[in-house]
C-alpha cells in the first residue's frame, strides 16, 4: 500500500504545506481508480470529495438537454478535480468523465471541511489553493470563449 502522506506531500497542489497539515489530510484521503468511460461525478449530485489526479485523463463536461456533452476542460496528471465540495449547497456543477483509466487520491470533503473548521490555519491554506484553481479555470474559460466568439475583422 502506498504511503498517502508521501503522495499528498509530492503533489504540487499541496507544495509547501506544513507537515502538521499533511497529517490531518491523510485522515481524509484514499486511493481510487476509475476505468475509462466512467463518470466520476455528475452535475446536481452531492459533492463530497475532490481528487488529485495521479494518472489518466478526465473530461469536465457541461450537459445541455438534447445535446451531446460539451467538454470545457481536460484534466491530467498533477491536476485537481472538484471544488463544489467546498461551498454550499455542495452539489457538482459539471459532469466529469474518465477519458483514460484514472488513478487518483480522493479526499473526503466533509472530513476536510470539519478539519478546516477546527483548524482555521489549515482552512486558509486549503481555501488559498482552491481559490487559485478557480482563478486559473475561469481564465482558461475566458480564453476559450474569446477564441470561439471573438469578432473576426
Amino acid at each position: 500500500m502506498e504511503n498517502l502522506e508521501r503522495i499528498i506531500a509530492e503533489h504540487s497542489f499541496f507544495a509547501g504545506l506544513d507537515k502538521e497539515f499533511m497529517t490531518l489530510l491523510v485522515g481524509c484521503a484514499s486511493n481510487v481508480h476509475f476505468k475509462a468511460g466512467t463518470y466520476i461525478l455528475k452535475e446536481g449530485s452531492q459533492a463530497d470529495t475532490f481528487y488529485l489526479i495521479r494518472s489518466g485523463k478526465v473530461a469536465v463536461e457541461v450537459v445541455a438537454p438534447q445535446h451531446d456533452p460539451i467538454i470545457v476542460s481536460t484534466l491530467e496528471v498533477g491536476e485537481v478535480l472538484g471544488w463544489s465540495w467546498l461551498l454550499p449547497p455542495f452539489q457538482w456543477k459539471f459532469h466529469a468523465r474518465a477519458v483514460a483509466d484514472v488513478r487518483a487520491l480522493s479526499l473526503d470533503g466533509k472530513c476536510l471541511r470539519t478539519k478546516c473548521e477546527e483548524n482555521h490555519d489549515l482552512g486558509y491554506e486549503v481555501l488559498k489553493r482552491f481559490g487559485q484553481i478557480m482563478v486559473d479555470r475561469l481564465e482558461a474559460t475566458r480564453l476559450q470563449l474569446l477564441d470561439v466568439y471573438a469578432v473576426r475583422r
